[in-house]
């Protein structure tokens, strides 16, 4: 199995009165991995990057990266406008040990394709780490077209690319023309994009049942369609409330449900609406009521060992 491959999950950022609660943090990573996810981001979108410092980023990582300790691949989130920043930004985190970095495309200033090419092809030569593309043109203004995507697999250390341009003919055209892993970055493409070949789904709505989203994908590793499909529609309508309002706040909202974190975010995003929330209610007690799978013959499970980490056993 590839690195970059299996279900993968951005990481929010828990705060306490205005800080980040690093604590917390840890738990949910550790969590995580317990349920068997394949991976973590962090400092996505989903972690409400934007809103944190280049420090508050550094230690973040640190954090989770002391608790999965070489036992889940981690990618740090990279975004931004302005090439050089971002490649000495780059250099600065190489000299940690997450796995790679998440790029999404230079946000506001919408640039060429060649514009586009030319920045990603900067950061690649900035450092020896992994590099998995973000194509999330509703956020950045901009698509990577498949013909730049194409020209960018001959950089030796872009890897994957994470998928949000909201369409299977994007992600086909991904599948079938280039070396990539193609990661659905849509939760609710996830099964259809595994359907049509998507190698991974770094997919924000896992933090709720990590363990059905593991399943539906071991389910379709081994060729049980159905059976993820119908798991897959109960997993949908909670899914869609999860994006109904900007995210994270109704995935902080629902974790904060669960008594995993306190329903804090920083400005300008807000929490979710009460008549939100309360529709949210209803849908995630159906799935936290969904059965524990059984672990399908031949695939992986994540458990701890006497000392603490995390090892993978059959």
């Amino acid at each position: 199995m590839s690195t970059y491959e299996g279900i993968w999950v951005p990481l929010v950022t828990p705060f306490k009165q205005g800080k980040i609660d690093f604590d917390t943090a840890q738990q949910l990573a550790i969590r995580l991995m317990a349920s068997g996810v394949h991976g973590l981001v962090v400092c996505g979108t989903t972690g409400e990057a934007a809103t944190l410092n280049e420090n508050e980023q550094s230690l973040l990582l640190a954090a989770i990266l002391e608790v999965t300790a070489g036992s889940c691949p981690v990618l740090m989130g990279i975004s931004g406008s302005d090439t050089q920043v971002l490649t000495e930004k780059v250099m600065r985190f190489s000299h940690q040990a997450q796995t790679g970095f998440l790029v999404s495309a230079p946000s506001y200033v919408r640039p060429s394709q060649e514009g586009i090419r030319q920045h990603f092809e900067a950061l690649a030569r900035a450092t020896e780490k992994a590099i998995v593309l973000y194509n999330i043109p509703a956020r950045t203004g901009v698509n990577i077209d498949l013909g730049t995507v194409i020209a960018l697999q001959q950089q030796r250390n872009i890897v994957a690319i994470k998928e949000c341009g909201g369409t299977l003919t994007q992600i086909r055209g991904l599948i079938n023309c280039t070396h990539l892993q193609v990661m659905c970055g849509d939760d609710a493409m996830l099964f259809d994009a595994l359907c049509v070949g998507g190698h991974a789904a770094i997919s924000a709505a896992a933090h709720v049942r990590p363990d059905l989203f593991v399943h539906l994908y071991e389910l379709m590793h081994t060729g049980h369609t159905r059976e993820a499909g119908a798991l897959f529609n109960q997993l949908l309508p909670l899914i869609q409330l999860l994006f109904s309002e900007s995210n994270p706040a109704p995935l902080k909202a629902a974790l904060a449900m669960q008594g995993q974190l306190r329903e804090e975010l920083r400005l300008p995003m807000t929490p979710m609406s009460a008549e939100g929330k309360t529709r949210l209610a209803r849908e995630q007690e159906k799935v936290m009521a969904i059965p524990v799978p059984h672990k399908l013959p031949g695939t992986l499970s994540l458990v701890k060992n006497k000392l603490g980490s995390y090892a993978l056993e059959k």
